[in-house]
């Protein structure tokens, strides 16, 4: 097939903008309609850009709305309780990203005055911010032009080029071709275009808008070594008295979700009941099958009873909270 503009990393100066131009028009005319593409205020987008990371539009579309209406300001975050932050964000996942973002936040407020860095260099700095992150905070809030990559816009660069490239090539090829005009929109076109068309299996290449530059045209990238899902099955008891449910904390030294609240667990030496309730949970690599079983603590029994009205207001493990919308306590 013949291609209309050939390599756009290797076109002509009028070519690229071509190409930029051909972007950008798609971009405001094909975004979705996503809180977070509604201003360029720098606390929005940080968070956003936060709870984004490797978790799926549709699952944070709620989270984030929520979460702004608790937290408003960067000002109301930095002066509220972790515990109240993690709680808020039970069931997002990967909470160190909930604990960095408070903790960068009281940074901002306290040696900051308040104000965001306007520089991907200095938003490096602080706790949780990445390259990434720092790139597309500056480049959407302040419009500073640096190029962002993140796993969208990888495949869209591979693609284009026709090779798999990583590393600093990525991140250089994506400065290469970034609109130091718009770099904002820019980035964001290029994110928008590998999440809506640029698909990894199925990409829409009579939908692309430069289509004309691309040197694959559709063909997939071969997959890598897929990694294998584990499987394991666990129990818990479910006990709950005149409002209240028995709850165990997990230890602040814990790795895992250190001061989350969550259901006692079964030790799989003990004499198996009927399931009250069964349920699949995902964790990374790892599928569980969960039984529920409804039962009375034994005496002595580590935990503690909490009224059903405080649950909301607790960091509770992304499990626990299925558990009890199933039990309809929350």
């Amino acid at each position: 097939m013949t291609l209309e503009h050939g390599n756009v990393m290797t076109a002509d100066p009028e070519a690229r903008r071509r190409f930029k131009r051909s972007l950008l028009h798609w971009y405001r005319q094909n975004r979705r309609d996503l809180p977070w593409h509604q201003d360029q205020d720098p606390y929005r987008i940080w968070l956003s850009e936060v709870m984004l990371q490797q978790t799926r539009v549709a699952a944070v579309t709620e989270y984030y709305a929520r979460f702004l209406k608790k937290f408003p300001s960067l000002e109301k975050l930095a002066s509220a309780r972790e515990a109240s932050v993690l709680a808020l964000w039970s069931g997002l996942g990967y909470y160190r990203r909930a604990r960095m973002l408070h903790k960068a936040a009281r940074i901002v407020v306290r040696e900051h005055a308040g104000k965001f860095p306007n520089t991907a260099e200095y938003l490096r700095h602080l706790p949780g911010i990445g390259r990434y992150t720092a790139a597309a905070i500056a480049s959407i809030a302040f419009d500073e032009p640096i190029a962002v990559v993140d796993g969208n816009v990888e495949r869209v660069l591979q693609r284009l080029l026709g090779q798999s490239i990583d590393g600093e090539e990525l991140w250089s090829s994506a400065e290469a071709l970034l609109n130091r005009q718009h770099p904002g929109d820019h980035n964001q076109a290029m994110m928008e275009l590998g999440a809506t068309v640029c698909l990894p299996r199925q990409p829409l290449c009579l939908h692309c808008p430069v289509s004309a530059w691309c040197l694959t045209r559709g063909e997939v990238q071969s997959p890598g070594t897929s990694i294998r899902q584990m499987k394991r099955e666990v129990r818990y008891a479910l006990s709950s008295r005149k409002g209240s449910v028995f709850l165990v904390k997990r230890g602040k030294k814990v790795s895992l979700m250190p001061g989350f609240w969550e259901l006692p667990e079964v030790s799989v030496a003990t004499p198996r009941a009927k399931p009250w309730l069964t349920l699949r949970h995902s964790i990374t690599v790892t599928n569980y099958t969960v039984q529920v079983i409804r039962r009375r603590p034994s005496p002595g029994a580590d935990g503690t009873w909490v009224q059903s009205s405080r649950l909301s207001g607790l960091p509770l493990t992304g499990l626990a909270r299925k558990i009890l919308n199933a039990a309809g306590l929350i």
